[in-house]
């Protein structure tokens, strides 16, 4: 329950000056992206089973809380299944897929989806996958860029967008 997890210790594990860090509701980071203009990735992680309807209770809830907002999270996954239930659940928010690895189909399958970009790792993308993500309509996003050679490579290639877990050093300002 949302009781039980409000109680754990987020922080701890990072370091004694982040113990007793709650876990942040999905309402708390919509009202901190919100109100700071951020744009926010949701990767839905389901439980193995629940694919469809964690994608569809996750895109509810995501449109229920950025409701009016000109941006909106992008709702992405590994998972087909929870992308089809995201559709089913707010068709109008944009969606992702994500990939760690090519796999026959996969960007007929992003187009079926009606997704707005793939999301592969940094090592994965080149001059050619961006070029058929460009042609098929889609964007091309990798995951995840900490290093700032790679940064610059990815501009360089023309790349969408990045993910990153140095916020401080590469914000999208910058």
């Amino acid at each position: 329950t949302w009781g039980q997890l409000s109680r754990v210790d987020a922080g701890g594990r990072h370091s004694r000056a982040y113990a007793g860090e709650p876990i942040p509701s999905l309402e708390a980071i919509a009202t901190f992206v919100r109100g700071n203009g951020f744009a926010l990735n949701i990767e839905i992680k389901p439980t193995p089973g629940t694919e469809r309807h964690t994608g569809r209770i996750v895109a509810q809830e995501v449109a229920r809380l950025w409701a009016g907002d000109a941006l909106p999270p992008l709702l992405s996954s590994f998972k087909v299944e929870a992308l089809e239930g995201a559709r089913e659940g707010a068709p109008r928010l944009p969606r992702a897929l994500l990939l760690d690895h090519f796999w026959d189909g996969w960007l007929e399958r992003a187009e079926d989806l009606g997704c707005v970009a793939v999301v592969m790792a940094y090592a994965m993308m080149d001059a050619a996958v961006l070029a058929r993500l460009h042609g098929a309509g889609l964007r091309g996003i990798v995951y995840t860029v900490n290093d700032p050679a790679e940064v610059k490579r990815q501009r360089e290639l023309g790349t969408d967008g990045l993910v990153t877990d140095a916020v401080d050093r590469f914000s999208p300002a910058r």
